[in-house]
């Protein structure tokens, strides 16, 4: 019929094969939730429209064609601030509850005054968490992200930061101030014109090379940006004399964007650079995300959900005993690591063969790490889901922090492998609907009292898009190197996947003395077991999965505990004594 044929047609160009069947499964030809946004957004265009929880739980062709049909998009109260507007009211601002004592004392506040005011909106639920940790933090700052680069001339650089200007000028969440003192609630505030922040820095021949000497400058373990101006993404910019090249430290807060929006950042940024800027599409305001998160999904469906899954949970998880979430991100270590091709193979292989998202093996997986580590058998942790399977229209382009952090529960008890798995994946589709929801309510919603955390543990799986070459060769970029980037939280232990498609990686970042190379070859070694209970016993009980390499076991069980040595088994224990006092 014309509705599958439709979607075959989409599933083919997203998926990149041909000849589908009505029996094929969207998660055995390559499917994850990145390319689920895509379906999406894509459905939606052609007056399809998908409950974003149907494809991961009818995930075959004519399962999918079977569940579409109408799924009202929230309708996103307009902009009443005009360029012309002479006085703000707050029957004017749906989105943000203030007063007009409020309003009044924020135009007072912004750069430019009410000029230069587009909105006023509220945060969503992850902004009000980071917002928190970064009032919470003596110095520095957790969710303030650095990365460094290298231009090969200057005018390589300029060139640069005129085109990130322009994507400033594109996109509301870059031209936007986070506003909280002496107000009823936090808001934020775009701005109709907000220049970027350039500061060039003097480098000191003798402390070092130069790209050290910014790293400690504006390291954000002690480095802060003043959230009231924007954009909250700051440039630094020097001259290497060394190497005869410019460096440029890059900070954006975390506020603002995260790992999509920088790819998205870095796409336009590349478009503008090489003389196709005119060509992108209208760029999609951060406030329909904020309009979803509010009138969405009821706190009354999320509290029943979340109570579902948490309620008797009455004990925190707390890995290796770290029970401290409100760190300041000091104090944290990383460790990289590429699995090999093989285990990347297999571990595809098994998540075909069960019609599944590879993240829901991790997941299980991670969850195996810890409840070893932690010594529970229903284990909680963070999960960092992409926020981008319920916004509106161009919500796979929008700029803007979308992700959120909430807890899946895993129970790690005599349940076959293969079981825990599929219900590891009807877990996380479970959390899709609730993909806005506020980490707070669903911690409220668990037998865990306050202050104590729930979890002190998060995963998170990303999809990372290798940049595909110009098709006339010409690289915008050439001449401009990465050096480093740097992101971190307030939670103690993070892992991170890496998905590039064909290749599979760890990144861990645990607090001292934590070592997180050793996370790293714990989750290596529950990926491999997994996998091999999958191939070769799927129905042994999942908290027999093994975390324990080989060398920690030799170490722990045996090295550890030599004990065998020559003592003067003549002599009584207060000659002894007497002998170690001298």
């Amino acid at each position: 019929g014309p509705v599958e044929q439709a979607l075959a047609g989409i599933w083919e160009e997203l998926l990149g094969v041909t000849g589908i069947s009505r029996h094929d499964n969207f998660f055995e030809l390559g499917g994850h939730s990145l390319l689920a946004v895509r379906l999406i957004e894509r459905l939606r265009k052609q007056d399809l429209m998908a409950d974003v929880k149907v494809i991961f739980s009818s995930p075959t062709l004519a399962q999918l064609a079977g569940m579409l049909g109408e799924h009202p998009a929230i309708a996103i109260p307009a902009n009443l601030i005009t360029a012309a507007t002479q006085a703000i009211t707050p029957a004017m601002l749906p989105l943000a509850d203030l007063s007009q004592a409020d309003i009044d004392r924020l135009v007072g506040t912004v750069p430019g005054g009410l000029a230069n005011l587009q909105d006023i909106y509220a945060l969503s639920p992850l902004q009000d968490g980071i917002l928190f940790h970064h009032l919470l933090a003596t110095q520095g700052d957790p969710y303030l992200m650095l990365s460094q680069s290298t231009f090969a001339s200057r005018d390589l650089l300029d060139r640069y930061l005129d085109a990130v200007q322009q994507v400033v000028h594109r996109h509301d969440i870059l031209r936007t101030a986070f506003f909280w003192e002496m107000l009823s609630h936090p808001v934020q505030v775009v701005l109709r014109h907000a220049p970027l922040s350039i500061t060039e820095a003097h480098i000191d021949p003798g402390k070092g090379s130069a790209s050290e000497q910014l790293r400690r400058r504006y390291d954000p373990r002690h480095h802060r940006i003043d959230l009231n101006q924007a954009p909250l993404l700051r440039f630094v910019t020097a001259y290497d004399a060394d190497a005869d090249r410019w460096l440029l430290v890059e900070l954006l807060h975390h506020l603002v964007g995260d790992h999509s929006t920088l790819e998205i950042l870095h796409a336009e940024v590349r478009a503008f650079m090489g003389g196709t800027g005119a060509a992108l599409g209208a760029p999609h305001p951060f406030r329909n995300l904020v309009a979803q998160a509010r009138l969405g999904v009821q706190p009354e469906e999320h509290e029943q959900f979340f109570r579902e899954m948490l309620g008797d949970i009455d004990e925190p998880t707390t890995p290796f005993g770290l029970a401290d979430v409100h760190r300041d991100g000091s104090r944290v270590d990383e460790f990289h690591r590429m699995l090999s091709p093989e285990l990347n193979q297999r571990l595809r292989a098994q998540a075909r063969r069960l019609h599944v998202s590879l993240a829901s093996l991790c997941h299980l997986s991670w969850g195996q790490v810890i409840a070893r580590t932690s010594g529970r058998e229903h284990v909680v942790f963070g999960t960092v889901l992409l926020g981008r399977m319920h916004a509106s229209e161009g919500n796979d382009t929008a700029m803007g922090l979308f992700i959120n952090t909430l807890p899946l529960r895993l129970d790690l008890d005599q349940t076959d492998v293969e079981t825990c798995v599929l219900r590891t994946h009807a877990r996380l589709a479970g959390l899709l609907r609730h993909e806005h929801a506020s980490l707070a309510l669903a911690q409220r919603c668990s037998g865990v009292a306050a202050p104590a955390p729930l979890f002190s543990a998060l995963l998170n799986y990303r999809h990372n898009q290798l940049s595909a070459p110009e098709d006339d060769g010409i690289d915008p970029f050439m001449g401009i190197e990465g050096l480093s980037a740097e992101e971190r939280t307030n939670y103690p232990l993070t892992l991170s996947v890496e998905d590039f498609g064909t290749a599979l990686g760890l990144t861990a970042q645990a607090v001292a003395p934590l070592d997180p190379e050793r996370i790293c070859t714990m989750m290596q070694r529950a990926l491999e077991q997994m996998v091999d209970a999958l191939e070769r016993a799927p129905h042994m009980p999942v908290c027999q999965i093994d975390i324990l390499p080989p060398a920690e076991r030799e170490l722990l069980l045996r090295t550890w505990n030599r004990t065998e040595t020559d003592y003067p088994a003549t002599c009584c224990i207060h000659q002894l004594f007497e002998a170690q006092v001298e």
